[in-house]
């Protein structure tokens, strides 16, 4: 009996739900800045551009943090990076708090914050799913996304309603304690880095038939310089750059556009969170496609239709047409950074995954960092939020095409330098 159960349950399904948690309550405070956005600058004497180039420059650093999160997750595990994590973002929450001047602010809210959210942030959990996971790896990887998913369908709306009645600081304060509180017992009584032998793939999964698209492990000589000098990192890295700059493009200036659209601030709200809602259910059905089908197709067909979706953005004018736009932009919101990871394991091994899936993640940081420069820049020079959100647009158009060109697994050889 002891036996079956075992076959029923397994044990690494426990660190995705754990780290789809966390990964909620870090994206969603990273992404619900929208509503922050305006009380904070009326509060504090920001104009949007000053404000906008505080939340950009948090991005660039979001990203910077992770390729020393990967380094460091390999060298200290993931239960210690967690909790580091999550002291910094309590320390930089209760610092922003008492900000007065741009200058602390952006040491604060900028810097710090951003810092720690790279932590506690996919990049941390997914060289520890990769490990725990083979057959059914891309499915793990998509649970995961769920996490950032539910973080931007819960906490947009809820900040959304708690900051009117109990002021962003109070509302910061509050979700940096509760975040403290939840990650420190499930870093310490969850995060087993030593998967078993065989991780998920057991005998009755062996022989069921189903095919699975994770390619043959690379030689153990494959460093990292190796991956970078390859044609396939800078296909993901350009992908990300678009995933990037669309994402953070949505959390800092989605509602701030609407409301300007003449929306009101709670309706921006929930239609931005609607995106988000939508997505944590398409995550179960796109998970389990990109086990089945060629993870490229998959992810050029994410980025081609949430194209469409900004576009679809800046052009509606009812209530009708908002939620319409978000539910068919939320089921394919998901899924392009999840993808992204279980290519790069696929073509490089779980060994490197960590490392490079860093170095891949600054460049969505990159791309954040100048989408949320942009939107407020592009707002306050020309007063349309068209250069903004049409160029995210494009620019996902031609992730989309690009993505179609990545290798399939086991059909490209990354060459190792001679000893």
């Amino acid at each position: 009996m002891s036996a079956a159960k075992k076959d029923r349950w397994y044990f690494g399904w426990n660190i995705v739900a754990v780290s789809s948690l966390l990964t909620l309550l870090t994206v969603g405070l990273r992404m619900g800045i929208g509503p922050f956005f305006l009380p904070i600058a009326e509060d504090l004497g920001f104009s949007r551009s000053m404000l906008a180039g505080i939340i950009a420059i948090g991005m660039l650093f979001y990203g910077i943090g992770m390729p020393f999160v990967g380094q460091m997750v390999n060298s200290w595990g993931t239960r210690n990076v967690l909790l580091l994590g999550a002291v910094m973002i309590l320390a930089a929450i209760l610092w922003a708090v008492v900000a007065t001047g741009p200058v602390s602010f952006l040491l604060s809210f900028g810097i710090l914050l951003s810092l720690g959210l790279s932590f506690i942030s996919p990049v941390t959990f997914t060289p520890i799913i990769s490990r725990w996971f083979t057959r059914q790896r891309g499915a793990a990887l998509f649970f995961l996304s769920t996490g950032s998913m539910a973080g931007i369908a819960l906490a947009t709306p809820l900040m959304g309603m708690a900051i009117p009645q109990y002021g962003w600081r109070s509302t910061l304060v509050g979700y940096a304690v509760l975040l403290l509180l939840i990650t420190v017992p499930l870093a310490i009584l969850v995060m087993r880095e030593q998967a078993p032998d065989g991780t998920d793939t057991l005998p009755s999964a062996e022989n069921s038939g189903r095919k699975s698209t994770a390619a043959k492990q690379p030689p153990i000589a494959l460093c990292v310089g190796d991956a970078i000098r390859s044609r396939p990192f800078w296909q993901v890295v350009l992908g990300l750059f678009a995933c990037g700059y669309s994402m953070n493009l949505l959390g800092a200036h989605a509602v701030p556009m609407l409301v300007d659209h003449g929306y009101d601030s709670v309706v921006a709200s929930f239609g931005i969170g609607l995106i988000g809602f939508a997505a944590i259910f398409s995550t179960i059905v796109l998970g389990r496609l990109s086990d089945r089908m060629p993870r490229r197709n998959l992810l050029a067909l994410i980025y081609f239709i949430r194209g469409l979706g900004f576009f679809g953005l800046l052009m509606v004018s009812t209530h009708v047409q908002l939620y319409t736009v978000a539910i068919i932009g939320g089921i394919v919101w998901a899924g392009s950074i999840a993808l992204s990871s279980a290519i790069l394991a696929d073509i490089y091994g779980v060994r490197l995954v960590g490392i490079l899936y860093g170095w891949t993640y600054l460049g969505h940081q990159v791309g954040g960092m100048i989408s949320s420069w942009l939107g407020g820049w592009a707002y306050e020079t020309f007063g349309t939020h068209w250069i903004a959100f049409g160029s995210t647009g494009v620019l996902l158009f031609i992730a989309g095409w690009v993505s179609l060109q990545l290798p399939l697994p086991g059909r490209y050889t990354v060459r190792a330098r001679a000893a």
